[in-house]
């Protein structure tokens, strides 16, 4: 039996046999190296590592040990490094061809369809009319938000979006709002939504000192 090694993967503790680890840790160093250069660099691997944590909770089936096997799966859902520019991790390992055939049908299964989340940076009350608008593919959420105001005059208006306030959540992490616009959840992708968030969040900051600067004079 292998060596096993208790590793905390995205705030989730596993049980990881020293083999797969071995792929893991040069999984990981490979896509921080390409991603060294980045100022996002950190929040992308972690959301990176809370993705794949996420997998591997679904993946395990019972099972208390991670394996190559597990690692193999995700990996296929996530995209190799040179899946999106990377080298090639530096692995004597490789699946077997009936192996690869395998994960890649449960990655298309994995990466398929949307789910519904509250849009959070993109609201005027609690981002509902984005998310609904982003889950039925309308390019822009007024309409949503018009048909809630229609709505309002019947009187169901609002106890609607009060109930689907209170049962949709809000898409937090890059994982879930790729889901919401349906997106495949793959390293790339997170990797642009971070980056995106990032800029976004920094555009903001620097808004706020410019109007800060101007209530001064």
């Amino acid at each position: 039996m292998n060596k096993i090694l208790n590793v905390n993967l995205g705030g989730i503790p596993f049980t990881i046999d020293i083999d797969a680890y071995t792929h893991l840790e040069k999984y990981l160093s490979t896509i921080r190296r390409h991603f060294s250069d980045s100022e996002s660099c950190d929040e992308i691997i972690h959301d990176i590592e809370v993705r794949m944590g996420e997998l591997f909770q679904e993946s395990m089936k019972g099972s208390s040990i991670i394996s190559n096997k597990e690692l193999d799966e995700v990996i296929q859902i996530m995209g190799s490094p040179e899946d999106f520019g990377a080298e090639a991790v530096e692995d004597d390992y490789e699946p077997t061809e009936e192996s690869r055939k395998n994960y890649t049908s449960r990655a298309k299964k994995k990466n398929s369809g949307k789910r519904l989340f509250r849009d959070g940076d993109d609201k005027v009350v609690a981002g509902l009319c984005s998310g609904i608008a982003a889950y039925f593919g309308v390019n822009d959420p007024l309409w949503i938000r018009i048909a809630f105001v229609i709505l309002l005059f019947s009187g169901l208006s609002p106890i609607i979006y009060i109930l689907l306030w209170v049962i949709v959540p809000v898409a937090r992490t890059s994982s879930e709002k790729l889901s919401m616009r349906g997106e495949n959840i793959n390293i790339s992708n997170i990797a642009k939504t971070v980056e995106e968030e990032i800029t976004e969040l920094s555009k903001r900051i620097s808004k706020i000192g410019k109007d800060l600067s101007s209530k001064k004079k």
